[in-house]
């Protein structure tokens, strides 16, 4: 079967399946569970004869011997998935709390029948990861769903990628890290260098680690890290399912890369008094934070701070509040200043995430150990905003877009750098001197109504007001979660 062929019959039968109902991340999780047993039973027959550590009860086999059907497929089905899920390691992992999605058993008989035709383990890297990134893409667009908030736009990571430049042997962490866009972008960057054995061992089982508070989420991130050549059947998953901010992290790293949820407050759901359930807000109480708040933007530009070697350097994005945001955010951009070299500010535009009404910008900073003077001499702030219009359907992000960022940026020598009208530099003590240190700094005229004559489309203005009124909703909800 050809790869374009492969690929139309794994997105056809998908369409099969919302027919019934079942959304793009209800098809992901089952192709997940049954790809990943697939490829594990390929692994134990020649040439390779591992031992994948899934039970003979529990093999890919049970599910296609004898002719099973019906409903003594989705029995032994929901056998696998359950007893799978008490499994150690990466098998334990990707199988928790699994369940079956598929309801009607003649489905599931040929997605298992679709899925065994094919010999996975011999299908190009780029196949497999194209067929499943694919899948999530598509899964972030459906908003009902609210799988966005995990998926960045991959062509901001390959930027940020590109101007970080990580080097080989040298590891990468993320603190919030969904479906794990920037360790596959990693991952891409480094492996076009030349390596040696021991760096592409490292790079495969050892670069990476990532935290992701989600069951879900976790699963579609270890499976797509799989497909990509990251870990293997019997690795110690390089994505903890847990709470990253909860404490100090044990270990520290060469560079994170980071989208942290842009959910504004911390809160946890409990049962009051009256037996009702309430949100209450959750302040992480960490002696490593230079401020103790409830703000989880602020937390993790914190919690990213703290997971730095002295010589780390990270790329994160942020929303605008953490630029200008008083009280603990003032604190927070002060130490950031006086602690690490705070060098490059993206402003983000509108339009580019499944997230509507997002103003977002990327942060870069490299660490640096204590010192009696700030480490950041000067901040470059690049305006991708102003003027700057995109929306996911007409416009989306392209990488091209922000080829003149990374020229600017100049990752050969960043300390050689040219200003130009969009990439403007600003010294630490014009940055102490404004109001708050805010870094929400703006310079180019917004001249897009500016023309009558030349007003955008309708549907462009018509996207504008939303994203206005979406900005707005998102700041008034964030009055009323500090009022409460």
């Amino acid at each position: 079967m050809s790869t374009n062929q492969l690929i139309s019959k794994i997105w056809n039968f998908c369409n099969t399946l919302r027919d019934d109902g079942m959304g793009y991340g209800d098809y992901l999780e089952q192709l997940t569970f049954l790809l990943f047993l697939k490829m594990a039973d390929e692994y134990s027959k020649p040439p390779f004869k591992r031992d994948t550590h899934i039970p003979p009860g529990l093999s890919w086999q049970t599910l296609i011997s004898n002719n099973i059907s019906g409903v003594d497929l989705e029995l032994q089905y929901l056998l696998i998935l359950k007893e799978l899920g008490k499994q150690d390691g990466m098998i334990g992992q990707i199988y928790f709390k699994a369940q079956n999605k598929i309801q009607d058993p003649a489905k599931l008989f040929k997605l298992v029948r679709l899925i065994n035709e094919e010999t996975w383990v011999g299908v190009d890297v780029d196949v497999k990861g194209e067929i499943y990134e694919g899948i999530l893409e598509k899964n972030a667009e459906d908003t009902k769903s609210g799988a966005g908030q995990y998926f960045t736009p991959r062509p901001l990571i390959q930027a940020m990628v590109d101007c970080v430049r990580p080097l080989p042997m040298k590891t990468i962490a993320d603190p919030a890290c969904g479906t794990g866009g920037f360790f596959l972008s990693a991952y891409d960057y480094l492996s076009h260098l030349k390596l040696d054995k021991d760096q592409k061992y490292f790079l495969r089982y050892s670069t990476f680690k990532g935290w992701e508070i989600v069951p879900n989420t976790v699963r579609l991130c270890l499976m797509n890290l799989f497909l990509h050549n990251i870990g293997d059947l019997n690795s110690e998953p390089p994505v903890s399912r847990n709470d990253s901010l909860i404490s100090k992290p044990s270990e520290t790293f060469d560079y994170v890369l980071a989208n942290p949820p842009f959910g504004k407050k911390s809160s946890i759901t409990i049962t009051n008094d009256e037996g009702e359930q309430e949100r209450e807000s959750l302040t992480y109480q960490r002696d490593d934070f230079w401020a103790t708040t409830s703000n989880k933007q602020l937390n993790f530009v914190q919690h990213i701070r703290s997971m730095l070697k002295v010589d780390g350097k990270a790329a994160v994005v942020i929303p605008d509040n953490v630029l200008f945001e008083g009280g603990a955010g003032e604190t927070v951009r002060k130490k950031l200043l006086e602690t690490t070299d705070l060098h490059t500010i993206l402003r983000l535009p509108t339009g580019i995430f499944y997230a509507q009404g997002v103003k977002a910008n990327v942060v870069f900073f490299d660490n640096k150990p204590a010192a009696k003077q700030p480490w950041t001499k000067e901040i470059w702030i690049y305006d991708y905003r102003t003027n700057i219009k995109h929306t996911l359907k007409t416009n989306p992000l392209k990488k091209e877009d922000l080829n003149d960022f990374i020229k600017a940026y100049n990752p050969d020598n960043r300390h050689k750098r040219k200003e130009t009208d969009r990439f403007k530099k600003f010294t630490y003590d014009e940055i102490i001197a404004r109001d708050k240190t805010s870094l929400d700094i703006f310079w180019l005229k917004d001249d897009s109504l500016a023309d009558l004559d030349n007003l955008p489309d309708p549907d462009v203005l018509a996207l504008d007001i939303i994203e206005n009124i979406e900005a707005a909703l998102n700041s008034f909800k964030t009055i009323v979660e500090k009022l409460k």
